[in-house]
């Protein structure tokens, strides 16, 4: 049985319940009998009236004796959950290969009566050489309570910890069964699996996703049980996982960086095989790791993602008709607009064709093509994309992209080489999945998704013959152009680098960049997009220039496709030059 199928029992006994209920144990019961006694005489009738409110006066006063009792129950032990509910399974997740990432482990938390607490100066004192960081005074505050009949003193505690406070004897001491959340990879896949709190509720990622299917509403009514459910199992390739995590925290060491991030995209069904931000986070520990750790950079940050929006601007002019690959544009001067000028990193002074506007990401080559394209398609067609909208997946964690509130020309300039438009890293990374797959969108997911199930959901977005010359301009970049660096031999990479200057004190800096680098293999027919990032690096390869993104996001590409490709199955092809893509054009 599915763990949603189990759900659905669950609910099903519980309406099963209320029927029986209604039917011999509701209110109705009594009126027919009544009824039946009224038909009797009307003697019989007075007499039993009269029992009834006797009855009724003396469980009055018992009834609220017991309602005061419980209220003052419910002062002591409003925290405490019933053994049930603190035995409540929740589903084990497992990677794509059915590798456990997150499952539940049978543990016992401390409590105490302290009614029964004789010394409370003693018991405390015992409990500290057990359990040194406890808190003496908070604890002592708990025993001392002479009224109080439940406490908690420690939650889940280990197999050695219940033994050794066992060995101290201490009266009103006990320990009741519940489960632990325990997650086998630690940090592997913090931003993808999330957390759960002390009593197991999902707090973050696909935890907080399970519960939010239903699992959640279950618990709340005690609905659930101890007994195993279906396993969840995740599109994540455990092994894809572990070397996307291994890049983005070396990243973050090596660059000396405030943040990296990265994902590995089957263009084709939308599946996410590997995800990881960094800083990140232990999932057994949650608490114990810096709050930068908590945040997942790749779907809930937003940051101007540079010239890998120059990816998107000569897509969207070629599939527009009004660009075609021959024609050149004048990059011999800066562009001056609005006050502002729009010049080259790396100025060729010269006009340049479609391809070469890609391999120098010419800002004023770029500027002049969407000038051809109009600020209302450039908007329909980022749109189109998925990069102005809030992006539809299962992890709660997802930030809505920001953009002008009204679009004049310089803003569409700008945006065309990356700047004025703030998305998500996940979402670029899909967007460029569509620019290679043949032009069809398709939304992330987290779960298992058959291409067949991916066609039905896909959007046909660009024309076939765009993502043909789209594909065409990453091979030629990564062969000719900055995307060099992330050149794996034999593996056919395609890419484009993006260095944006980050925005201080509403100010562009000429020193702090956000980096990033999307790229796809193999460039011929792909397979996987992948999507980097490397957030304020103070330095980098400097034979790639250092802090920029082909210094940065670029090598966190290479080291994740070097070593996943194979993993992958893509079986690698050795020859000179370029791809037969370059050779086509």
């Amino acid at each position: 049985m599915s763990f949603l199928s189990r759900i659905m029992v669950l609910k099903s006994q519980a309406h099963f319940s209320a029927g029986v209920y209604n039917r011999f144990g509701g209110p109705s019961a009594g009126l027919a009998i009544e009824g039946s006694r009224k038909k009797k005489s009307g003697q019989a009738k007075s007499r039993v009236g009269l029992l009834i409110m006797g009855f009724m006066g003396v469980y009055a006063v018992i009834g609220g004796r017991l309602v005061e009792y419980a209220m003052k129950d419910q002062e002591v032990v409003s925290s405490i959950l019933p053994p049930d509910r603190l035995m409540a399974s929740r589903p084990d997740i497992l990677d794509r290969n059915g590798e456990v990432l997150a499952t539940d482990i049978r543990t016992v938390s401390l409590f105490a009566e302290p009614n029964k607490i004789v010394d409370p100066d003693e018991a405390v004192e015992k409990l500290a050489t057990v359990l040194p960081e406890l808190d003496v005074k908070d604890t002592y505050k708990k025993l001392s309570v002479k009224t109080s009949h439940f406490a908690w003193l420690r939650r889940q505690l280990t197999p050695k910890q219940q033994s050794q406070i066992l060995a101290l004897g201490i009266p009103g001491i006990g320990f009741r069964p519940e489960k632990r959340r325990f997650y086998p990879g630690g940090a592997t896949a913090a931003h993808i699996l999330g957390y759960v709190n002390i009593d197991n509720r999902g707090v973050a990622g696909m935890e907080k996703f399970i519960d939010d299917q239903g699992l959640a509403d279950l618990a709340s009514v005690g609905m659930t049980s101890d007994q195993p459910l279906e396993p969840v199992r995740l599109s994540i390739d455990l092994r894809v996982q572990n070397i996307v995590r291994d890049a983005v925290v070396n990243a973050v060491n090596n660059f000396q960086s405030k943040g990296a991030g990265a994902a590995v995209i089957d263009v084709h069904t939308g599946e996410v095989l590997g995800m990881a931000s960094a800083p990140d986070f232990d999932p057994n520990n949650p608490q114990e790791g810096a709050k930068e750790g908590w945040l997942n950079r790749m779907t809930n940050g937003t940051f101007e993602m540079g010239s890998t929006f120059k990816t998107f601007s000569l897509a969207m002019a070629l599939d527009s008709g009004k660009v075609k690959m021959s024609d050149t544009f004048d990059a011999s001067k800066p562009i001056y607009i609005g006050g502002f000028t729009i010049h080259d990193f790396h100025g060729q002074r010269r006009w340049l064709t479609v391809p070469e506007i890609f391999q120098y990401s010419s800002n004023i080559g770029t500027a002049r093509v969407i000038d051809l394209v109009g600020i209302d398609s450039q908007k329909d067609y980022l749109t189109k994309l998925g990069l102005l909208t809030k992006m539809q997946t299962e992890l709660p964690e997802v930030k809505m992209p920001s953009q002008p509130r009204v679009w004049k020309k310089i803003n569409s300039i700008t945006i065309s080489f990356g700047h004025g438009v703030s998305t998500t890293a996940l979402q670029t990374g899909v967007a460029a999945a569509a620019l290679v797959n043949g032009g069809k969108l398709i939304e992330p997911t987290f779960l298992p998704r058959t291409r067949e199930q991916a066609d039905q959901i896909a959007t046909q977005v660009l024309k076939k013959s765009t993502s043909d010359a789209v594909r065409y301009l990453l091979d030629f970049n990564g062969y000719k152009g900055s995307g060099r660096v992330a050149r794996v031999p034999g593996f056919g990479v395609g890419s484009k680098t993006g260095t944006a200057d980050k925005v201080v004190n509403g100010r562009y800096s000429s020193t702090l960049n956000f980096n990033s680098f999307i790229a796809a293999f193999p460039i011929d027919n792909p397979k996987y997009a992948v999507i980097t990032f490397c957030d304020e690096p103070k330095t980098g390869e400097k034979q790639y220039g250092g802090t920029i993104s082909a210094g940065t996001a670029g090598p966190i590409a290479r080291e994740i496709i070097r070593r996943a490709a194979p993993i992958l199955g893509i079986e690698p092809k050795f020859g000179e030059g370029g791809s037969a893509l370059l050779v086509s054009y």
